[in-house]
């Protein structure tokens, strides 16, 4: 993937229904380099898709945080299972080390926040939980609107 690519892509995350014509006027080449820039990146399965961001996904929540799981033996499958019911986990990642999973949450609001960490503490298999608020995020690959 070279430079040209690159731009590309950082195009279609801040847009991906921008018209090939426009693209090719912001990179300073033409539409049929456009055209088969994309064709090679989705062919290649460098772009495996394009989705829509709703307006409720723009706005960041209010309290945001990082809640590391650590789960009771071989559970682990059935607590990723309840967890992807949250509607205020935004993410969840499986890892080695003293944690089992890592969760990025959102809510409202600090209540918010300590209720649905009830909740995941009430999930069979969770052993123990703790969580870090995020204050800031100086950098993040989600495309910004």
């Amino acid at each position: 993937m070279d430079a040209l690519d690159q731009s590309l892509i950082t195009l279609l995350r801040h847009d991906c229904r921008r018209p090939v014509s426009e693209l090719a006027t912001l990179l300073r080449v033409s539409r049929a380099t456009v055209r088969a820039r994309l064709d090679r990146l989705e062919r290649d399965g460098e772009i495996i898709g394009y989705t829509v961001v709703l307006r409720a996904d723009s706005q960041p929540a209010a309290v945001r945080g990082i809640t590391l799981i650590a789960v009771e033996g071989r559970k682990a499958g059935d607590v990723i299972d309840a967890l992807k019911g949250f509607a205020e986990i935004t993410s969840v990642h499986t890892t080695v080390g003293t944690w089992d999973i890592v969760v990025e949450v959102a809510a409202g609001s600090l209540p918010e926040l300590d209720e649905l960490l009830r909740r995941v503490r009430l999930v069979p298999g969770v052993t123990t939980s703790e969580t870090h608020l995020l204050l800031s995020t100086p950098r993040s690959a989600r495309a910004r609107l």
